[in-house]
């Protein structure tokens, strides 16, 4: 069977409706872009790359957006997150790679930002990470300030490669192949219409505990003959980074608590956070732009009251948009021999398939 998207195998988690791209790129202005590192073989196999997150279609150094970090486990090389955290903004790309290129892609940034705003002295760049050693010569640092331009230059709207692309090159969740995945909800109009997008790099997870839309297919591909598990990937460890975007108005407290409930989506998975595993969320709002330079002294921030439905449903958004944006990733990726010859086979969806059909039966 093809590689393909989940929703094309009847798989639909929770219950709002997806965008029509169903991806972080349904909401306005999100772009994205990938550069891939995908050569070579033997000890010296180069299977790795960089994603580039931009918040809006402008400067993001002028035009801040309101955010929030969150994270589920620390086992990670996380940069930015403390400035972040502080005053509750992003003023760059987000930047997604390997664990070994978190500097070199922080490096990028920072110079991409000082290039494109001759003003600047300082510049916090938000930059995660999940590591690919399995599969990539990752001591190399092949990721360069170059491929850190192009993914910035790259990032456009429209539907995003998922897969082996990009920071998710690889990567490996569940015991089988990972990388990047994206999804989106929608809000009705009396809930606000917003929408919240997902986009994840998937590198966790112990294939027994994978579940489909609830599921537990993963008991099922324990020891599938057709990819045995490989030596060393049978345990609940890894990473992932989650980033979730909305147009919806919020503060970077009340994206806090969107943040938290990515985690809830990534539960719904089969992983229980491993003790190895660095899982992180960013968040982000496209509403309240907070302009570089301004002479006021206050001004007029919007927000959504936190009574009604409008909050409960984007939380729920945020769940159901990271679960369906990791089973894309999962769905997307293709089998990849890597480093010293590895191989990490891909998701077999046939099976799935068939044990989706069967529902609850599987239990």
């Amino acid at each position: 069977m093809n590689r393909t998207r989940a929703r094309q195998l009847g798989i639909s988690p929770g219950r709002l409706p997806p965008g029509p791209l169903n991806a972080i790129t349904d909401v306005a202005g999100v772009r994205v872009g990938h550069v891939t590192l995908n050569e070579g073989d033997g000890s010296r196999a180069v299977r790795t790359g960089v994603t580039a997150i931009l918040p809006h279609e402008g400067n993001p150094y002028r035009q801040k957006v309101m955010a929030a970090v969150h994270t589920v486990n620390g086992y990670g090389k996380a940069i930015g997150f403390e400035q972040v955290r502080e005053l509750g903004q992003i003023e760059s790309p987000i930047g997604l790679t390997n664990t070994a290129s978190v500097g070199l892609v922080a490096d990028g940034l920072i110079a991409w930002t000082m290039k494109h705003n001759p003003q600047a002295r300082s510049v916090n760049v938000v930059v995660g990470e999940c590591n690919d050693g399995y599969l990539n010569d990752i001591r190399g640092q092949h990721v360069r300030r170059e491929h850190v331009w192009q993914a910035v230059e790259a990032a456009a709207p429209g539907p995003v490669a998922e897969g082996n692309v990009g920071a998710g090159t690889g990567m490996r969740c569940f015991g089988f192949k990972g990388g990047v995945g994206t999804a989106s909800r929608r809000l009705e109009g009396g809930q606000g219409g917003f929408t919240v997008g997902g986009l994840v790099v998937a590198n966790f997870g112990q294939r027994e505990l994978l579940r489909v839309d609830g599921v537990p297919v993963g008991r099922h591909l324990a020891d599938w003959t057709g990819a045995p598990p490989e030596p060393g990937i049978s345990v609940d460890e890894g990473s992932i980074m989650m980033v979730v975007a909305t147009d919806a108005p919020l503060t970077s407290r009340q994206l806090l608590r969107v943040a938290k409930r990515a985690g809830l989506g990534l539960a719904r998975t089969g992983t229980a956070g491993g003790h190895q595993s660095g899982d992180f969320v960013i968040a982000f709002s496209t509403a309240n732009r907070t302009p570089l330079v301004t002479r006021r002294l206050t001004r007029h921030v919007e927000a959504l009251v936190e009574t009604g439905e409008a909050l409960n449903s984007l939380f729920q958004a945020a769940v159901e948009a990271i679960e369906e944006a990791i089973l894309n990733a999962l769905c997307m990726a293709e089998t990849t021999i890597g480093r010293d010859g590895h191989v990490v086979h891909a998701l077999p969806l046939e099976v799935v398939a068939r044990k989706l059909a069967r529902g609850q039966h599987c239990e």
